[in-house]
């Protein structure tokens, strides 16, 4: 009976290497399956066209019950944050109801609204 210790190296130890190359490099190929799924959304919004600007748009005030404040051409330059699309009979009745026209895009004259 001997007592002396197993043989460092061999070929089980080799085997257990080559099993260890193996599963980095599967592991690395599913990474990268993965991060082409995460692109995939990505590249589908970049491929789809831009939604259509509204035609009109109607700005609100700032605070607690937000009025409307004024009604822009959906074209203007001169848009903010608080702009929500709207319909032209809505736009229409906001600048009914006294909402001001912006005077650079003119919504009342393009509506056929004057005041």
């Amino acid at each position: 009976m001997s007592s002396a210790p197993p043989p460092v190296g061999g070929p089980r130890l080799e085997l257990l290497r080559f099993l260890e190359r193996v599963q980095l490099q599967d592991l690395q190929r599913t990474r990268d399956w993965i991060a082409a799924e995460e692109q995939h959304p990505v590249v589908e919004a970049a491929r789809r066209p831009a939604p259509p600007s509204p035609e009109w748009l109607i700005e609100y005030g700032i605070g607690a019950g937000r009025p409307a404040a004024r009604v822009h051409v959906g074209s203007c330059w001169d848009t903010r944050t608080r702009c929500k699309a709207a319909t032209a009979d809505l736009a229409r009745r906001a600048l009914s109801e006294g909402v001001e026209a912006r005077p650079a895009c003119r919504p009342d004259t393009a509506l056929g609204v004057l005041e």
